[in-house]
């Protein structure tokens, strides 16, 4: 609820659209409808459009879950399979949805909650994203260009060259995944060559901790969730109005 209260204050604050998404370990947490009416009550009090994502979707089974929820996007993540088998499992959800759905094609490195990145070869091919949107006619697609997910241990290193030679055969949106931690002069620079979604995750849950971590070592015995919890509210909704700024989006809802 917090996260939500923090993130919609932001786009309000800056007039801008704004994307919540879950993941499929956040909905084992509570499933997809506790999390929908969160978003909806928002979204409903708000003056600029906020809607909801299903993030890293890991099963058509989760995909459908999402949609009769209310979701207002849904991604179904088969990059973990062969090329093949991720398109199969893609254009099962795409058909049989009235609503934007996006895939992932390459493995966006690192892990994000039980999400593991994978091995091998990770980057995404041009020519296969090509391919890959003409057979599955999927709405938005998730590249990796050399992002991962959860804390780098250094400065990532970002192929943009790739992401161009994506962008020239590719027409759909493409999405950054990992970018909590990405430079912001790096991810301008993805914007400026065709990104057109950015997701943060890591990096909001950094911010909400130190909140809650900064009142909790000044009075140890705080007990009411909702001091300290509010203090990692003000710590994310700081960090997002920063990041609309760098991602272009102010003024725009």
């Amino acid at each position: 609820m917090e996260m939500v209260q923090a993130v919609v204050s932001a786009a309000e604050k800056t007039h801008s659209p704004v994307i919540l998404q879950t993941t499929p370990s956040t909905v084992k947490y509570a499933d997809c409808n506790y999390f929908y009416a969160n978003v909806r009550t928002a979204a409903e009090r708000a003056h600029v459009p906020v809607v909801m994502h299903l993030d890293h979707g890991n099963s058509f089974e989760l995909a459908m879950q999402a949609m009769r929820a209310g979701y207002t996007s849904i991604m179904i993540d088969g990059s973990h399979y062969t090329f093949d088998e991720n398109v199969e499992l893609t254009k099962r959800v795409v058909h049989p949805n009235n609503i934007p759905v996006e895939a992932e094609l390459g493995k966006v490195g690192g892990k994000e909650d039980d999400l593991d990145g994978g091995e091998g070869d990770p980057y995404t091919n041009p020519q296969e994203a090509a391919r890959f949107v003409e057979l599955t006619q999927v709405d938005s697609l998730a590249v990796a260009i050399g992002t991962a997910h959860g804390v780098y241990k250094g400065i990532p290193k970002l192929d943009f060259d790739r992401l161009s030679e994506i962008r020239k055969v590719v027409e759909i949106p493409l999405v950054l995944h990992g970018t909590s931690g990405v430079p912001d002069d790096a991810v301008k620079e993805c914007i400026r060559r065709g990104m057109c979604k950015v997701n943060y995750a890591t990096d909001l849950r950094i911010a909400f901790t130190n909140g809650v971590n900064r009142v909790l070592n000044a009075a140890p015995g705080t007990i009411d969730p909702k001091k300290y919890n509010s203090e990692g509210r003000i710590e994310v909704e700081k960090y997002v109005l920063q990041k609309m700024e760098i991602l272009g989006c102010i003024g725009k809802g």
